[in-house]
């Protein structure tokens, strides 16, 4: 997930947190569980004939909403919140972006979390893979290690109340919002800043429980910290001796 304005907010996120939801497309009178899976909500042999059964990502092109289906309420889904290749021999984990701490906050009800470390896929593709690159290394060791399920309300309970909070006082100023749909102030303000920043550093310390386990070392504090990467510039980009940006 990404953390700057543009990505944190995407159509993609609203999604994925109407996916792990009951709603939105409930009909009026509707119960928020029904017995059967399989049928469409609302009630329609093409439930993506209407409008607001899509989404965009600019404004012109036009997707499917995959939350469209009570099938597919309550999903997995599965985040790389690092978001972008992050390759050390020390393995160890960058900063979490916030867009995982969305998914917690805003999902209704709370979704399971589960944390999961990965190792081993960096060292069938990696960055410094001369010719032929474009073909996977074989015999690499791969390994993934699930953590256990967490006690969300133990985790997150305090951090979504919170949450609750703002946003119910943001409806009582500027009418009921879509789930998934946020203003300015729960996008921007600082209060609802800090809910996303500690959110995100509570999902990695689970996953570092994890690494733990694995046998690895406590890493460096300053590896969760944003700033410790501030270097990197814009995907494509790195920088120069003399500080000066340049786009690969």
């Amino acid at each position: 997930m990404w953390s700057e304005h543009g990505g944190l907010f995407q159509p993609t996120i609203t999604q994925a947190i109407r996916l792990l939801s009951r709603g939105p497309f409930l009909r009026d009178n509707e119960p928020a569980e029904k017995p059967n899976r399989s049928l469409k909500s609302p009630d329609l042999s093409d439930p993506f004939s209407s409008g607001h059964l899509t989404f965009s990502t600019n404004g012109i092109d036009t997707f499917p909403a995959p939350s469209a289906y009570l099938s597919r309420r309550h999903s997995w889904i599965h985040i790389f919140p690092e978001g972008r290749i992050y390759q050390t021999e020390e393995k160890t984990v960058r900063y979490f972006k916030w867009g995982v701490s969305r998914l917690i906050l805003e999902s209704e009800p709370c979704p399971d979390v589960v944390p999961i470390f990965i190792q081993g896929p960096d060292d069938v593709m990696h960055e410094t893979r001369q010719f032929p690159r474009f073909i996977p290394r074989p015999f690499k060791n791969v390994r993934v290690t699930f953590g256990e399920k967490l006690n969300t309300e133990e985790v997150f309970g305090d951090l979504r109340r919170r949450w609750k909070q703002m946003r119910t006082r943001e409806e009582q100023k500027n009418g009921e919002m879509e789930v998934g749909v946020l203003n300015d102030e729960l996008k921007f303000s600082d209060e609802a800043v800090r809910l996303r920043i500690e959110c995100t550093k509570r999902v990695r310390a689970a996953v570092l429980d994890v690494r733990r386990r694995d046998g690895w070392p406590d890493e460096d504090p300053k590896a969760g910290l944003a700033e410790t990467y501030a270097h990197e510039g814009r995907p494509g980009e790195g920088k120069k001796k003399d500080g000066s940006i340049v786009k690969s």
